[in-house]
């Protein structure tokens, strides 16, 4: 925790495919992130949580709606956009919203649990590359540019997480993933 807490990144494994962690309002690293991943400006980058109170550091409120994804998908594969708390860093909203998640049982969980605050869990790869599923391939994208990397071995997943907008009158499948949502 002291490697985000002083401005850190991290690689680590998640429920789904390796990511890339930084402490969610650390402008420096959330901006070394984008550099590094050559991720375009206008793409927030999620962040995972480990407790409900902490959403709380990222959004005003939850909808009814969301509520009930979440008592049914939380812990798991599934992200939500939420209206962002104001004040949060550019680089993790994106027209006022917020992508979140509490991953499944992992690594990733773990550390969201232990750190006590958001952490980014935007995807190990260049942005438009396929996903870092093992410590190799993440290597051969970015090199040594982390602080810290924990090897959680091959990843198999094949899909990511799914993403619902709850922003607006009716939830949006914005991308279909490994919690399927009709």
């Amino acid at each position: 925790m002291r490697i985000l807490r002083h401005g850190g990144i991290i690689v680590y494994p998640t429920e789904t495919f390796y990511g890339l962690g930084a402490k969610y309002d650390i402008e420096p690293a959330l901006q070394s992130l984008y550099d590094i991943k050559k991720r375009p400006g206008k793409m927030a980058m999620p962040v995972i949580i480990g407790y409900m109170e902490q959403l709380s550091m990222l959004t005003e409120g939850i909808p009814d709606k969301a509520g009930a994804l979440i008592s049914k998908f939380w812990p798991g594969p599934l992200t939500l956009l939420f209206e962002a708390r104001r004040g949060l860093s550019d680089f993790i909203i994106a027209e006022n919203k917020v992508a979140v998640r509490m991953p499944g049982e992992s690594f990733a969980l773990r550390l969201a649990r232990a750190s006590g605050f958001p952490v980014t869990a935007t995807s190990a790869n260049i942005s438009g590359m396929l996903p870092g599923k093992n410590i190799p391939m993440v290597m051969n994208y970015f090199k040594d540019a982390f602080d810290l990397i924990i090897d959680g071995g091959e990843l198999e997943s094949i899909l990511p997480s799914t993403i619902v907008d709850a922003t607006g009158p009716e939830l949006k499948v914005l991308r279909q993933g490994l919690v399927e949502i009709r």
